[in-house]
């Protein structure tokens, strides 16, 4: 009778783990995949690689990912930094929004404020959490979730004409009034130094006056997290950049974005400028008679004599958004892009611009083994240098969700164009700008861990 009893009692656990297991089998299926079963299910990507290579180097891995996953769809939809800022923050209230996009990293605690993305903590166990720069995977790191991977990295320096500066016989400059009297003297020779930037459609102002700010190590927010135009050295950098545009900068850049601003340096026309490496590419596919006349400088500072402090770092994520009916699938395509030869594939696509988010990538011979990084070995130099010390803009205490608003709302941009067009004091337009955006900040709270 005993026995019975054991026999009938072993059946019964048996028959649950059979229930368990199915019903779990049927859940992953549901949601489009397991982890040893066959991927399935159509998703969609949103990215901003508008530029040829890397547009066809994610789409090449797309394709290939749909070869190995038969039962998978993957439709990519391509837009500019500043549309999809618009399509995802329109779309999210009737669910118009991707499985899986890239996004900039100060857009990405606003989608997390709204509750828009997954975690990825799996993810980034799968990749292997060790492997990625720990600030860089932080940046979106709330309550212990990872909300977004970092898929390359690049940082903002000074680009200048090396074959101009020897010309005229100018340094190139370590301080800001080193670059005033470059650009004077290159004027003086018909040239234009520098190009200032202030469209209300992009955050190029909030960039150039981040610039000067984080150069003498301050911060654009307050460790409270308020806006802070009102310093001593906020002023100085706003004034700085009204007399630079009066004095040296094309009169139309007043509404220039970033593609309009760096066109002109693309053209041969400005003498000086500040981005990142993509500028290589830039000047290979618009002045490429130009290519051996370009390199790239640390970020001028107050004094020379200043420490170097950290600029502007982007690590250009990718997120999985909360809508994503097979999240499964899109995670399991993220994963794939950092496969080594993929992965290299990709950041060849646009040499020096990109620069990998990942260890053991750049020491790597296929790595290595490119002409443009060879040529321009001194400029990779600078940008990692750079890369390593700065932040996304406003995340010098730490990701926060005001500091993609700081970026996003373009209120710096007007702040400029009061004072340039309406002849508005610095000090006052300064005052009506952070008060315009510390009134924003108290609708958002985010508790960043």
């Amino acid at each position: 009778m005993k026995n019975s009893k054991k026999i009938l009692f072993a059946l019964v656990l048996a028959l649950f783990a059979l229930f368990v297991t199915a019903c779990s089998s049927s859940k992953n299926d549901a949601e489009g995949s397991n982890k040893t079963g066959e991927l399935s299910g159509e998703i969609v990507m949103w990215h901003s690689f508008t530029q040829g290579p890397r547009l066809e180097s994610i789409q090449k891995s797309a394709d290939e990912f749909m070869k190995k996953h038969p039962k998978v769809k993957i439709k990519i939809e391509t837009f500019s930094w500043n549309d999809f800022y618009t399509k995802w923050t329109t779309g999210l209230a009737n669910g118009n929004v991707p499985d899986i996009s890239t996004a900039l990293p100060n857009q990405v605690m606003e989608m997390v404020n709204s509750d828009a993305l997954v975690p990825l903590n799996d993810t980034v166990k799968t990749i292997g959490e060790d492997k990625f720069n720990k600030t860089a995977l932080d940046e979106a790191k709330v309550d212990g979730n990872f909300y977004s991977i970092p898929l390359y990295s690049h940082a903002q320096v000074m680009w200048v004409r090396t074959d101009l500066l020897k010309q005229y016989n100018i340094e190139v400059p370590k301080t800001w009034d080193q670059l005033y009297e470059a650009s004077k003297k290159l004027k003086e020779n018909g040239v234009y130094g520098v190009s200032v930037p202030f469209g209300t459609n992009d955050m190029m102002g909030t960039r150039f006056l981040n610039f000067y700010v984080r150069s003498g190590g301050g911060s654009l927010l307050t460790k409270d997290m308020k806006a802070d135009l009102t310093s001593k050295l906020a002023q100085d950098g706003i004034k700085y950049w009204v007399k630079m545009y009066k004095e040296f900068s094309p009169k139309d850049s007043l509404n220039f974005n970033v593609l309009q601003q760096a066109t002109l340096f693309y053209q041969g026309k400005t003498a000086f400028d500040f981005n990142s490496g993509f500028h290589v590419g830039g000047i290979q596919a618009n002045s490429p008679q130009l290519i051996d006349a370009i390199d790239a400088y640390p970020i001028p500072k107050v004094k020379e004599s200043d420490k170097d402090y950290g600029i502007e770092t982007s690590n250009i994520p990718l997120v999985v958004w909360k809508n994503s009916k097979h999240p499964e699938v899109a995670k399991a395509f993220l994963e794939s892009l950092y496969e080594k030869e993929d992965y290299i594939n990709f950041l060849d696509s646009t040499p020096v611009g990109m620069l990998p988010a990942i260890k053991g990538i750049s020491d790597d011979p296929a790595y290595k083994d490119n002409d443009i990084r060879k040529k321009f070995q001194h400029a990779e130099e600078v940008i990692t240098k750079a890369a390593e010390k700065g932040t996304a803009i406003g995340y010098e205490n730490g990701p926060s969700v005001q500091a993609g608003m700081l970026t996003n709302q373009h209120i710096i941009e007007q702040m400029f164009q009061d004072i340039i067009t309406n002849g508005k004091d610095p000090m006052e337009a300064a005052k009506d700008a952070e008060k315009q955006l510390n009134d924003l900040f108290e609708t958002v709270a985010v508790d960043v861990k």
